[in-house]
């Protein structure tokens, strides 16, 4: 394909107008300038849009104000770079105070050329500090960034105005050339992923909030529908399935819900083609909860929405954006009990109507749910002690009591292989890094005031070695057990060069953790078997108090051999 890059930037700006357009967008206010042109051209070629132009940016500004007034809708307004945006501020501080809806289109040059003595170029993005809603600094128009990222990057910043008022500053860097007459034709494939959405005159994606549902959110009952629950508290968690369990739904549970399900183990039966198959008949998905542990699922819900059409829905309690491979979803910002309440809640004599026509669809893949447990357990025979067996026996030695889950590999571990029934589950998968995470387990503790087990890898705890410092004065039992199998063995999994994998990413390190829990005053013990370790931790809840430092001891790369072994033979069921 023959690149051109001022035809990307005319798609790119065509697609951004279009999307502001279905947020009810009908005015742009533009002032001359050259590196607007895609903008410009775009606005001006719109059927729907009212262009006014003035040559004054700051009397653009105060323009685009008044027709925000008068019109009670967001006003768009263009602007070339340099102090060409910077004369919009006094507009953008009056709509801060007073709450008019303002778009800021405010084009850049590339960033190659911003701070190297290049003409009219400066530093852009941030410039209007705390006078905006919210503000995007987009890339250069690429065809390595998808339209679909640019469209939930619109979306996100809409609904923020439309939450909050205000203005919202999109800074657009145009690379030169800036001027084309080719056929967009050339760029079709890479326009493809958003045909359905240009076919239609909805937002990409679309937010709704609110306190209470009177009746049912979405009519469900002709539909293969599917529940996933997400990072949720517990009881969100427990509202989920019951209404998974009322619709005969499927229903998926990652391991921060707390909760199971007859389709546990799904991470690694999603490796097996005649369950993904089965799976694929689904038709809607409603999720409950954003940040799924499990990379298979979250690319397994892409495919299903972005290729097989099917239905999105996600309900969270939280504005935060869930939306990781940018679907087009319909998202719920409420408790999930709220969105569930009406179909947990209906009276019989209209209850049979909420009731799915495709009850128990998904019942065939129980069988191979049971088989990926008994082949797992075939790791516990021997009494080895093991990551698996950790995995595996987490619920038997939580004893439910909560849990810290930390990040990188025995959390995927817990969420191929663990069983958790009703267990509130605490994690750091925000930004899902290995630092911090024992003074956060210690923060959890102290706020609950209860036991605690922490499970975490050995480089986590060396990230925050000082933090078991926290530890010491706990008075209920703590359990942490730290897995060392001597440096990041979730590096293993990766396809990279063995000759460099342990210098570069694995980096061993060689230390044991018994002088670090004697340095902190913490209690030790190092189990040899899977009985040991079961006794040890038992007897700590039973009668201990303070902090119980458990280190499970496991050979380099046996982890990922492990789960090899487990995803060739569910493969080949």
């Amino acid at each position: 394909m023959t690149h051109d890059q001022a035809l990307l930037n005319r798609i790119w700006s065509r697609t951004l107008l279009e999307e502001l357009t279905r947020w009810g967008v009908e005015h742009v206010c533009a002032a001359p300038g050259s590196r607007s042109t895609p903008l410009i051209l775009e606005a001006d070629a719109h059927e729907t849009l009212h262009l006014h132009t003035h040559f004054d940016e700051r009397g653009l500004g105060f323009m685009a104000l008044g027709l925000a007034k008068a019109t009670q809708q967001p006003v768009v307004i263009i602007v070339t770079s340099g102090t060409a945006v910077a004369n919009l501020l006094p507009a953008i501080v009056e709509s801060k105070l007073t709450g008019e809806s303002l778009i800021v289109l405010s084009s850049d040059r590339p960033v190659d050329l911003v701070g190297c003595g290049a003409n009219q170029a400066i530093y852009q993005p941030g410039i209007f500090s705390e006078h905006v809603t919210h503000s995007v600094n987009l890339p250069s128009p690429s065809t390595q960034t998808p339209l679909t990222w640019l469209l939930s990057c619109v979306d996100e910043a809409m609904h923020q105005q439309r939450q909050h008022g205000g203005s919202v500053h999109i800074n657009c860097p145009y690379p030169e050339p800036l001027y084309t007459a080719q056929c967009e034709s050339v760029y079709a494939d890479y326009c493809a992923p958003i045909a359905t959405w240009q076919a239609s005159r909805h937002p990409y994606s679309q937010r709704s909030s609110m306190q209470h549902l009177d009746a049912p959110a979405m009519p469900l009952h002709q539909t293969k529908g599917l529940v996933v629950i997400g990072a949720v508290a517990l009881r969100q968690a427990q509202s989920a399935a019951a209404f998974a369990e009322k619709m005969g739904w499927p229903y998926l549970c990652d391991p921060q819900s707390g909760i199971t399900s007859p389709w546990e183990h799904y991470d690694l039966w999603l490796t097996n083609p005649n369950a993904v198959e089965l799976l694929s008949q689904c038709e809607h998905i409603v999720q409950f909860g954003g940040r799924i542990v499990s990379k298979r699922l979250n690319q397994w819900i892409a495919e299903q929405v972005q290729v097989r059409g099917a239905l999105y829905e996600v309900v969270t309690p939280d504005e935060a954006q869930h939306n990781q491979s940018h679907l087009p979803q319909q998202r719920w910002m409420m408790m999930p009990q709220v969105w569930t309440a009406p179909y947990l809640t209906s009276d019989e004599s209209v209850d049979e109507p909420l009731r799915s026509l495709y009850q128990g669809w998904g019942e065939a893949l129980w069988p191979l749910a049971d088989e990926c447990a008994l082949f797992a357990t075939l790791h516990l025979n021997q009494d080895r002690l093991s990551e698996v067996a950790v995995a595996l026996t987490l619920n038997q030695v939580a004893e439910q009591h909560p849990l810290f889950l930390g990040n990188s590999l025995m959390i995927r571990m817990i969420d191929m292989l663990s069983t958790l029934t009703d267990v509130p589950v605490y994690s750091n998968r925000g930004a899902s890094g290995i630092d911090g995470l024992i003074a956060t387990a210690a923060g959890v503790q102290r706020g609950l005031q209860d036991g605690l087990l922490v499970v975490i890898g050995d480089t986590a705890l060396l990230h925050d070695l000082n933090s078991l410092a926290l530890l010491r004065s706990v008075t209920q039992p703590m359990v942490v057990v730290v897995t060392n199998n001597d440096g990041g063995a979730i590096f293993d999994l990766l396809p990279v060069d063995a000759a460099k994998r342990d210098a570069l990413y694995r980096m061993p390190h060689g230390y044991d953790f018994a002088h670090a829990a004697a340095q902190f005053g913490l209690s030790y013990a190092n189990p040899s078997s899977l009985h040991d370790y079961q006794r040890v931790i038992q007897q700590h809840w039973e009668t201990g108090t303070g902090t119980l430092l458990v280190e499970v001891s496991t050979p380099p790369q046996e982890a990922a051999q492990h789960i090899q072994q487990l995803v060739e033979h569910v493969h080949a069921l």
